[in-house]
């Protein structure tokens, strides 16, 4: 194991040098500080991850805070695209993450009260019930914290641009002929529907359709046999849709599944568009209509928010990060 002697050894400094080097003493110059680190990186110095909590009084850990009800839990491409980018970034800059949990030796925690015993630095809200006691608690408190898809008062938040998301898809959809399009959305307490669907009675409107309320469903995110039974009762209408637009790309694999029990073909018979762009959703037949969200990026973005927040308070401000999707124009809506 590489240690301070050796760095010091091939610098021709003091280990005391190359301690403040690597801690960024002020005594220490920008000349011999780029060249210690360099040294250090070269020889694959790695510090004491406890030793270091000591002597900084910091645990460079961020807490994640996951709770999913669908029950995809990581294997979800949305949720593991941004937990993938929220890790690599952390990395990058020197943090370890650590999943946040409830319950310790038979106790249990509050989400807060569990962040400060494992000594977080700040905390990324990824996934939860935003209407918990327990969340609103961590939301409130003193600990930097990003959300993502959630806008609060107190913290930054970063999301997908779901408005301008929802206006291309509508818009494509539009151009392809369709004049009759259903929209079913996902639960209405979500920042995400509450965006999706006012951009979607917007641009309807900027258009001049007018879309009959029996078109507005609700199916949970991620949630099949709901988003099936919507998707039946749609086309049984007495003067159905052209084209319906889904939660998500994996709700409407139950829809998908209806249409094609029904006798229906996609898209001559009906056209239909999803959201997330998952890789899933491109190996469908035809190749689905989509949205394609940046998630790698979304969590990227949140580790670089929250880290600037824990390393400069004094400088850091509450924002709204939007981050930009891609329509992807698929073959699911046909031209009519």
């Amino acid at each position: 194991m590489v240690s301070l002697k050796t760095i010091a050894e091939k610098c021709g400094v003091s280990t005391a040098t190359v301690s403040k080097a690597l801690n960024d003493q002020r005594d220490i110059s920008e000349e011999t500080k780029s060249r210690v680190r360099k040294t250090a990186e070269a020889l694959g110095y790695f510090p004491n991850a406890a030793a270091r909590a000591l002597k900084t009084n910091r645990s460079y850990n961020i807490g994640v805070l996951f709770e999913e009800e669908a029950g995809s839990g990581l294997t979800h491409e949305y949720f593991s695209g941004v937990l993938n980018g929220l890790k690599v970034q952390s990395e990058k800059q020197g943090y370890d993450i650590t999943f946040i949990n409830t319950c310790f030796e038979n106790r249990k925690m509050s989400y807060y009260e569990h962040c400060r015993y494992r000594n977080f630095e700040g905390v990324a809200i990824v996934c939860a019930d935003f209407n918990d006691p327990d969340v609103l608690e961590l939301m409130n408190s003193d600990l930097p914290v990003v959300t993502i898809d959630y806008v609060h008062h107190n913290c930054t938040a970063v999301s997908s641009n779901n408005i301008q998301g929802m206006e291309d898809l509508v818009k494509y959809i539009y151009g392809q002929g369709h004049r009759k399009i259903a929209y079913i959305h996902g639960q209405q307490a979500s920042y995400v529907t509450k965006d999706r669907l006012a951009s979607f009675y917007r641009t309807v409107d900027e258009l001049g359709l007018k879309i009959p309320d029996e078109y507005i469903r609700t199916a949970d995110y991620l949630e099949t046999r709901e988003a099936a039974k919507q998707t039946k009762e749609l086309l049984n209408l007495e003067d159905p849709p052209t084209c319906i637009i889904y939660p998500d790309d994996t709700s409407l694999i139950g829809g998908r599944n209806v249409i094609i029990e029904m006798g229906l073909r996609i898209p001559r018979d009906i056209s239909i568009a999803g959201y997330d762009g998952t890789r899933m959703s491109q190996l469908l037949h035809p190749q689905l209509t989509t949205i394609r969200q940046d998630t790698e990026l979304i969590g990227s973005e949140a580790a670089k928010r929250l880290i600037g927040s824990i390393e400069k308070p004094r400088t850091t401000l509450v924002e709204r990060v939007v981050i930009e999707g891609i329509l992807v124009a698929g073959k699911s809506v046909g031209r009519i």
